[in-house]
């Protein structure tokens, strides 16, 4: 198996892992506050990603902590987390995860709008489709719910994340920048509690969801780290959207979800355009570095 292959099948596992860390997390959003559910969640993310930073050897104790790109990087994987659980909470799971799709394309556009990237009208047109994309599955002003907007607000946290970790300091590795980036939603899941009430010894079986939850999706963070370093990026990343496909399967197994016409096609126009941005920006970057030669 040469490394492309190896690289997508990596990401294939790690879309799969974030497709069920989203589905316990849903099902222990049903016992549990959703505050309660990031307290939970993020120290035992703290635990496992520092265990793998400190098996690679790196230092979790750097000057660089305190670049204010990594402080907005926490607060917007605090956005992102809280708003994405509390849509978990109340919106279809296939919803929310179509919704999540979008992301890739807010951050290209956010590329080029903060870090003068270059964007031609080929990838600001896919864009805007991806985009039209999302109001197919919001379909605001018909049935546009709370759940919906968390989503929405949760992408949006998670692009801001994204592209904070673009200009965060080369010296903090993607898990020391995790461990951080966890951390920050103890007390964050803590002020939420303390403003919505229901603080107490969650059931057994919602924590063995939450446990099982940080492990997999920690496991499906390394995987994706590792298909990122096997593979061509071309290559590799448009396998992230099998993501949604799991997803789906998950929601009618587990939840009985049947996502209606909308949704499905609001969920392929954003993965199709989502595809071609990132084949069109890998081509313009290889189409640049021949230019240098």
């Amino acid at each position: 198996m040469n490394a492309n292959l190896k690289g997508a099948a990596m990401m294939v596992a790690a879309m799969a892992g974030f497709a069920v860390e989203d589905m316990l997390l849903k099902s222990a959003a049903r016992d549990v506050p959703v505050g309660l559910i990031l307290m939970i969640f993020g120290a035992l993310g703290t635990v496992w990603f520092a265990a793998l930073a400190k098996s690679r050897g790196d230092r979790l104790l750097n000057r660089d902590l305190l670049h204010p790109v990594v402080g907005a990087k926490s607060l917007a994987e605090i956005v992102g987390r809280l708003f994405f659980v509390l849509a978990l909470a109340l919106a279809p799971l296939s919803t929310v995860s179509a919704l999540l799709q979008a992301t890739p394309l807010v951050v290209v556009a956010g590329a080029a709008l903060f870090f003068g990237e270059r964007v031609g009208w080929r990838r600001w047109s896919a864009i805007a489709i991806g985009f039209a994309g999302v109001l197919i599955v919001l379909r605001p002003g018909v049935d546009l719910g709370w759940g919906s907007v968390a989503a929405l607000l949760g992408m949006l946290g998670f692009a801001l994340r994204d592209l904070a970790t673009r200009g965060a300091p080369k010296s903090l590795s993607n898990m020391v920048l995790g461990v951080y980036g966890f951390l920050a939603l103890v007390p964050a899941g803590a002020i939420m509690l303390a403003v919505t009430g229901g603080a107490g010894v969650p059931p057994a079986a919602a924590l063995g969801l939450i446990a099982t939850a940080s492990v997999v999706g920690t496991g499906a963070y390394y995987a994706l780290t590792s298909a990122m370093r096997l593979g061509e990026v071309a290559v590799v990343t448009p396998f992230r959207y099998t993501r949604l496909v799991f997803a789906l399967i998950l929601a009618a197994l587990v939840f009985g979800e049947r996502p209606d016409l909308l949704t499905l096609l609001g969920s392929a126009v954003i993965v199709g355009s989502g595809v071609y941005t990132l084949l069109r920006s890998r081509r313009e970057t290889q189409t640049a570095a021949a230019q240098e030669i």
